[in-house]
């Protein structure tokens, strides 16, 4: 049995676990889910089996959907951060949001042909493990 997935919000408010493992760990170039997260991918974990657990603050949860699709994203109202999305038959669970290790790693790029323009060639680009001076 594998122990549960700690998880909460930037401000704290909002903790939660996951109990059950991960299926797939998507990394998601759409435009909506670029949108969600203001970066060039949504990094969002998929189970069909795991439970969410709310410890705290889930009356501060709102969940919008984009009218007339399936696009869903929860996030606590206090800081904005994203949260598990609780759909029909599954749960969709931020990776940014986790405190602990999910247990599996990215298996794939999905909508990759709708990437940000700027999205390309960026093996090149500098890292740096902290803030630019």
């Amino acid at each position: 049995m594998t122990s549960a997935i700690r998880g909460s919000c930037q401000c704290g408010k909002v903790s939660f676990t996951v109990d059950g493992g991960f299926e797939r760990f998507y990394l998601c170039h759409c435009s909506r889910c670029r949108k969600d997260t203001g970066s060039a991918f949504g990094a969002n974990l998929f189970s069909t089996t795991a439970r969410v657990t709310w410890l705290s603050g889930h009356e501060t949860l709102r969940t919008y959907r984009l009218p007339a699709t399936r696009h869903e994203r929860s996030f606590c109202t206090d800081c904005g951060s994203a949260l598990p999305t609780i759909a029909e038959g599954f749960i969709v669970v931020p990776a940014g949001c986790l405190d602990d290790a999910p247990g599996i790693s990215p298996s794939a790029h999905i909508c990759y042909a709708s990437r940000a323009e700027w999205d390309n060639g960026l093996e090149g680009v500098a890292t740096l493990d902290g803030l630019p001076s």
